[in-house]
């Protein structure tokens, strides 16, 4: 292992709730290795979680979507090129070692065609796709049933480093501050009162982690009864139209919050919120990271492995269903789902609502941004 590498390219390239979860290793490596350059290579989907934070040297974009895009509408040999242009500028940065959080065969080709003489990652039973074969420093882990964010810490602990848990930065521009006070002023949001975050949506590709909407609209009814709460519905891309399936049937008003440009304007919502109640996704992880009391759907992913994070107040509702976790995306019974009663969240967020949150506790936004945009 190399004791002061000079340049260090950190690799996790999706979901955006997963590069969330990675977030937390930075400060830990940039403890451990001070005057390194710490680069990290991203999708695109996930990029903004990155650019301009305090931590992150450079930030090299992986054009996945860009590449798939070329392949599907014939240009081949165009996306090879881009491929091997890009292959040759990762080379050209002489890395002198790659941390692979993530796993997989592109992770791995990544890190191996870097150059870099040490290259770290899971062995092969905490790997796919055969990554093990591209990393020449691999760790084993006591058990798969971790939390990923623990199982993150878990690989730079056998590298030898010195571990610092801590909530990570989440970059917030003034921009996006601006945005949301716009938002917040405009729809008559009073910040005395208590508020109330929901995120129904999940990725078109994960439909099946869904919450029944209708169920949401009886959750959001009973705290407005309750506490008089404001509740504001979240969404990205075509989950608006589910937002919009939610308040057409409930008793009350809620607000629907305007459409989020980045990451940092999501963020920026959360940290005025008092409970944030949703599935597993990564605005779920997001709001756990700025603070945000949770509590959490959990059907056919593992409640184990996706966990919020553990330093955040947060209530996990599921149901012991034979058949879950399951990777079956296009399950059509859902049990796991359906068997989660309206009652069981209205209860655990009155448990949340109950024990009191002072915004306070939320980090204040100078410590969300790099002052230097």
């Amino acid at each position: 292992m190399i004791s002061n590498p000079n340049k260090i390219l950190i690799i996790r390239l999706s979901a955006i709730g997963d590069v969330l979860r990675a977030l937390p290793v930075l400060r830990t490596i940039k403890q451990n290795f001070p005057r390194s350059h710490i680069a990290w290579a991203v999708a695109e989907s996930a990029q903004d979680l990155l650019l301009h934070h305090p931590d992150v040297n450079e930030v090299i974009v992986v054009p996945l979507a860009a590449w798939r895009s070329l392949l599907r509408s014939g240009h081949v040999i165009r996306a090879i090129g881009e491929v091997a242009a890009f292959i040759k500028s990762i080379k050209a940065r002489q890395f002198d070692l790659t941390i692979d959080f993530h796993g997989l065969l592109k992770s791995g080709l990544i890190s191996y065609l870097s150059g870099a003489p040490v290259r770290v990652s899971f062995t092969r039973e905490f790997t796919k796709e055969l990554n093990f074969l591209f990393n020449n420093c691999r760790f084993p882990l006591e058990t798969d049933k971790i939390s990923r964010i623990e199982r993150n810490f878990m690989l730079l602990q056998k590298m030898g480093l010195k571990i610092i848990d801590d909530y990570p930065v989440i970059p917030v521009s003034e921009y996006d501050r601006a945005a949301v006070r716009t938002f917040f002023r405009q729809s008559h949001i009073d910040l005395s009162r208590p508020l109330v975050v929901m995120h129904p949506g999940t990725s078109p590709k994960t439909l099946y982690k869904r919450w029944e909407p209708h169920r949401y609209a009886v959750v959001a009814d009973q705290l407005i009864e309750d506490y008089a709460a404001q509740i504001i519905f979240t969404w990205g891309g075509s989950e608006l139209a589910t937002v919009q399936e939610i308040t057409a049937v409930m008793k009350y008003r809620a607000h629907v919050a305007c459409e989020t440009k980045s990451l940092g304007q999501l963020a920026e919502i959360f940290r005025h919120c008092d409970l944030y109640v949703g599935g597993d996704t990564g605005p779920m992880h997001l709001a756990a990271f700025m603070k945000v009391p949770v509590v959490a759907i959990f059907g056919p992913t593992d409640y184990i492995v996706n966990a919020p994070y553990k330093k955040t107040k947060h209530i996990i509702i599921r149901k012991e269903i034979a058949c879950s976790p399951c990777r079956v995306r296009d399950c059509k019974k859902r049990d796991c789902m359906k068997a989660i009663q309206d009652e069981d969240v209205i209860q655990a967020a009155r448990l949340i609502l109950n024990a009191g949150r002072s915004r306070h506790d939320a980090p204040p936004p100078e410590a969300l941004t790099n002052n230097n945009w």
